[in-house]
């Protein structure tokens, strides 16, 4: 499903000459989930995404919110975790892809992505890590001079405590991101500390993610990617698990089956149920993810067009309201001779303002970022 990208109301974004010139800075929020990607977005922007409180995750779409910083429109885009409670890597991998794919083939692209990691957390777990690795996957090694990896919930531990987390994170599992020009850097659950986290963002210079190289520039079919490579691995990994799983059950059935255990045998075999349901679920993800993505790509690009057709009804509404305003401008400046020098001078100044928007309302958007951006 596309995120429901809301149309915001703030004036457009001028240079001196009163055209519109900066285009909106995209970056992207990433991390396990529960780690506090909706509640930084929430923190930065003042929007109400959904925020998880136990281990069902609230954010199983990509969500964006957007708002001004410094005179910019930045667009944050909150992606789910490769740690679902509800959903496979498999599907995860589906829909950040289809997003990234969609929104880069339009000529959108990231300033920059921020990788959030709870400080609290004891240790770097299994979990950790593999969420770690398909963000690196996603990104490649050329990007992450644009990434900042973001500790929070610095709140629930004692300093030292933290202090010794982030230093193993540096030293140990943030290093290889570190050592290609990735960032570290602290969130306290302000609104200032998360805006000074996105400045550090919002100067880079937009660059393509390695997943968006893969499908858009290079062609690849998504399991063919390093994303793709990644979650087939944990797939093959999670069958013979459970593969190990299941013939143990087995041996045990065949134990109670020995023993006329009748109650152990149904208890067994519920067992045994919902684990070939997990593997066929498995095997499934695994058929299936090309054409999955294919599909959710292709609801995307559907989407962003209804977006797109929505901009351009927006644009040509306020196009219309400031061809009013200034036609009524223009005959109160014309009709009324006893008009001041000062209140003449008011006038020439809104016609102008709303002659300079009426540029910005009939241009054609330039790609998915502008198109959030509607008079």
């Amino acid at each position: 499903m596309f995120p429901n990208v809301k149309v915001p109301p703030p004036p457009p974004l001028r240079d001196a000459g009163g055209q519109h010139s900066l285009p909106p800075i995209g970056i992207a929020v990433m991390g396990a989930t529960g780690s506090g990607k909706s509640s930084f977005i929430n923190t930065a922007s003042g929007s109400h995404l959904r925020v998880g409180k136990n281990l069902k995750s609230c954010t199983a779409e990509v969500e964006v919110a957007d708002f001004i910083l410094d005179g910019r429109q930045v667009i944050l885009i909150d992606t789910p975790g490769f740690d679902d409670t509800n959903v496979s890597d498999a599907e995860i991998l589906k829909k950040i892809a289809a997003f990234l794919a969609v929104t880069y083939k339009s000529g959108s692209r990231l300033a920059g992505i921020i990788y959030i990691h709870r400080i609290s957390d004891d240790r770097f777990t299994g979990i950790s890590v593999r969420n770690f690795k398909m963000f690196r996957q996603l990104c490649g090694d050329s990007t992450l001079k644009n990434v900042v990896l973001v500790t929070n919930m610095w709140g629930r531990v004692e300093k030292d405590v933290g202090e010794a987390h982030e230093k193993e994170l540096a030293e140990v599992y943030f290093r290889p991101a570190l050592e290609k020009d990735a960032q570290l850097a602290r969130h306290h659950n302000t609104t200032q500390s998360a805006h000074e986290i996105l400045r550090r963002i919002m100067k880079n210079d937009p660059a393509p993610l390695l997943i968006q190289r893969e499908l858009v520039d290079e062609g690849k079919d998504i399991k063919h990617t390093s994303a793709g490579v990644a979650v087939n691995e944990e797939l093959n990994k999670a069958m013979k698990r459970h593969e190990a799983e299941m013939d143990a059950l087995r041996e045990d059935m065949r134990q109670a089956l020995e023993e006329k255990d009748e109650w152990m045998r149904k208890e067994l075999e519920k067992e045994a149920s919902k684990l070939k349901v997990q593997m066929d679920r498995v095997r499934m993800d695994a058929v299936t993810m090309a054409a999955k993505y294919d599909e959710e790509r292709k609801r995307m690009e559907q989407a962003m067009q209804r977006m797109q057709e929505q901009a351009v009804q927006e644009r040509q509404k306020a196009h219309e309201e400031h061809t009013i305003q200034i036609n009524e401008l223009r005959a109160k400046l014309e009709g009324n001779t006893n008009t001041s020098a000062s209140e003449r001078e008011e006038l020439l100044r809104r016609i102008h303002e709303l002659e300079s928007q009426q540029i910005f309302t009939t241009g054609p958007s330039r790609n998915f970022w502008d198109r959030c951006v509607v008079m």
